[in-house]
């Protein structure tokens, strides 16, 4: 019986050796570029500056560098200098080219497999420069040693010539190597590198590779910024940065050990918060998604914090374990491990997967922590007792959470009342809009396209989830409605499988009570919901804030300065008359359904977390406990705010 077909369209079924493509040297990184630096946007583009910074890292990590310079240039380009020992440019026997070539255009090139360049790296695959040189519109490679300075060129990976030697060195020249490159602007989607991304992560690098100078400066602009990193303190010192704001419990807890060559450095905290702020590094590489390191640290503060509490007489035989979600509310900690072989997920680095580090990280922690613990009794109490209270308020939260799902399954229908539906059930076809109020909630009804898109009128502002527990969240009438008409559980209980809109869009007034209300939405969504941000089903809505007439001719515009564009566009004519928002109630549903809720016409700026670090802390010093950093916040930037309606 031969297989059925979908469709009647003729199939060629002649595959012969000819259609077999071989990409030769860098043409597999320009045709896949997402294999190598894990895609074409804004993240990838910043990976390109990440991935030649950790070759000077690892430089660093040899004990051979100890300043490293990142330049961003007028012309969109970057340079990142070290004073390091420089890469090779003598011949290299296997390839008959310069190392230095070698390393630019062979994937899979480089001194960290084995050969005795490096003993700990980042760069494990010797890709990263090679993908960087291939995805550049041009590469050059500044050397500086044994006296002299050799340069060579490249565009789009290929070499522009021989490694050339250009001069003798400066007497207090120092060596090392400068790697100076412009992205291909056909390949990438976004052209612009954020300042705030780079010297995020250029912190993150100070702190782990202690005593080295980090300077990022930004020749894009004048007067030209500079930053400079310099940290003695480690790992101890990225904790206290963290907590900055917060009330602590204890002085930080930190160990540093080395077991079968890997090097375990981690630290931590607890605070009054209410949230896990752990992050993890494998040679100083950020690993979002955690891996082996991560499980063995809160394997040993699990078994260590019970074995005291225990010990102590603060857990009685009646109580049930500490669970690890009890341990961990509250804390800050930051747990780096520089391995000799380690093994990512995969090129982009998000997961550490070598299986003798779990041990390595968890020997280390429990006999460090274990000790500390009995020197310090009333810092050891105060921490039993606060994960005790977690403990407490965890099991409220599931009895909360339990009722919410009962009352889903027993009500018809089980959505929330005010949640007028769409039609589809396709979720990747079916969004919900987030408004504030009932007025609002009744334009967007009237406006909207029933099949697809679905509104959830909120009534008054939620509660703000950073200073409240589980239990007390799902209290909250209008939180208990938002869980219920996503369908995909809250915490821990998270489940994207059951996303019943695969678009959620916050849509509020354009005036402070619409900031605040969206504020506290996304605080809620990133501390409850982390997983819709990380799939990328998060939005903002943008409605118009003016309406700019003159005549017959009408312009929408979303900011001040295009406003004033379209009154210049409009010419010397009548004077334009024009419409503040102040409100979405203010437009009838044909007006919202034009500028906010048309996919064909409507701006959605999507949600995305690029620094779990910085994001954080923003909402920590915004919607957190302590007063003094908002205000200090409130006071720095009081004379950016333009347009405040109050």
């Amino acid at each position: 019986m031969s297989p059925s077909r979908s469709n009647n369209a003729a199939v060629d079924l002649t595959y012969t050796a000819d259609q077999i493509q071989v990409l030769e040297g860098l043409e597999a990184v320009r045709k896949r570029p997402g294999m190598y630096i894990g895609g074409t946007d804004i993240k990838a583009l910043h990976h390109m500056v990440f991935e030649v910074v950790d070759n000077a890292v690892d430089e660093a990590m040899a004990g051979a560098c100890d300043r490293i310079d990142i330049v961003m240039h007028a012309d969109q380009s970057i340079s990142v200098n070290d004073n390091g020992r420089g890469i090779p440019v003598g011949i290299h026997k296997q390839t008959g080219v310069s190392a230095l070539e070698t390393v630019m255009t062979k994937l899979h090139a480089g001194g960290k497999f084995g050969g005795g360049g490096y003993k700990v790296s980042g760069g494990l695959h010797g890709v990263g420069v090679s993908a960087v040189n291939a995805l550049s519109t041009w590469l050059e490679a500044e050397v500086r040693q044994n006296g002299s300075v050799y340069l060579q060129r490249f565009e789009r990976g290929i070499p522009q010539g021989a490694v050339a030697r250009l001069r003798d060195m400066e007497p207090n020249e120092s060596s090392g190597t400068k790697i100076s490159f412009l992205r291909d602007d056909t390949i990438f989607e976004s052209p612009e590198y954020h300042w705030d991304l780079l010297q995020q992560r250029l912190r993150e690098m100070a702190f782990l590779t202690r005593r080295v100078t980090v300077h990022l400066s930004d020749k894009r602009q004048e007067p030209v910024r500079d930053l400079t990193f310099y940290f003695d303190g480690g790992v101890k010192s990225f904790v206290r940065y963290l907590n900055r704001g917060r009330g602590v419990l204890h002085e930080i807890v930190h160990v540093a050990s080395e077991l079968e060559g890997t090097q375990v450095d981690a630290a931590w905290q607890y605070t009054d918060t209410y949230t896990d702020n752990t992050y993890t590094f494998a040679n100083t590489i950020i690993t979002p998604d955690g891996g082996v390191h991560l499980t063995g640290f809160r394997a040993a503060l699990t078994r260590v914090i019970n074995d005291y509490g225990r010990k102590a007489g603060l857990l009685k035989d009646a109580d049930t374990n500490l669970s690890g979600d009890d341990v961990r509310e509250g804390i800050t900690a930051v747990v780096s491990v520089k391995v000799p072989d380690p093994q990512f997920e995969s090129q982009t680095k998000v997961k550490l997967l070598n299986a003798e580090v779990r041990n390595q990280v968890e020997t280390a922690v429990a006999e460090s922590f274990t000790q500390w613990l009995e020197e310090h009794p009333r810092d050891g109490r105060a921490i039993v007792e606060k994960c005790l209270t977690a403990s407490r308020a965890r099991a409220a939260a599931r009895h909360a959470r339990d009722l919410v799902i009962r009352k889903s399954a027993l009500e018809s229908g089980s959505l929330p009342g005010k949640l007028a539906d769409c039609a589809t059930r396709d979720p990747t076809k079916a969004e919900v809009y987030i408004v504030e109020g009932d007025s609002a909630g009744g334009t967007a009804k009237q406006g909207r396209d029933r099949h697809f898109q679905a509104i959830l009128p909120l009534r008054g502002k939620i509660l703000n989830v950073e200073k409240a527990r589980l239990d007390k969240i799902l209290q909250n009438n209008e939180i208990r409605n938002l869980v219920l008409a996503l369908g995909i559980g809250i915490g821990n209980d998270l489940s994207l499988e059951h996303l019943r809109y695969h678009r959620v869009i916050v849509m509020t007034d354009a005036d402070v009570d619409g900031s605040h209300i969206r504020t506290l939405l996304l605080t809620f969504f990133y501390r409850y919901m982390p997983a819709l941000i990380d799939g990328g089903h998060l939005y903002i809505a943008q409605p118009p804030l003016f309406l700019v007439k003159s005549g017959r001719q009408e312009r929408y515009t979303y900011s001040e300065a295009e406003k004033n564009r379209v009154i210049e566009e409009f010419g010397e004519g009548r004077t334009p008359t024009i419409q503040r928002y102040k409100g979405l109630g203010e437009m009838n549903a044909e007006q919202l359904w034009v500028t906010t809720m048309d996919p064909a016409r409507r701006q959605l700026l999507r949600v995305t977390v690029e620094d779990a670090a910085a994001a954080d802390h923003t909402f920590e010093m915004l919607m957190g406990q302590e007063v003094m950093p908002r205000k200090r916040f409130i006071m720095t930037h009081a004379q950016d705010v333009k347009n405040l309606d109050v």
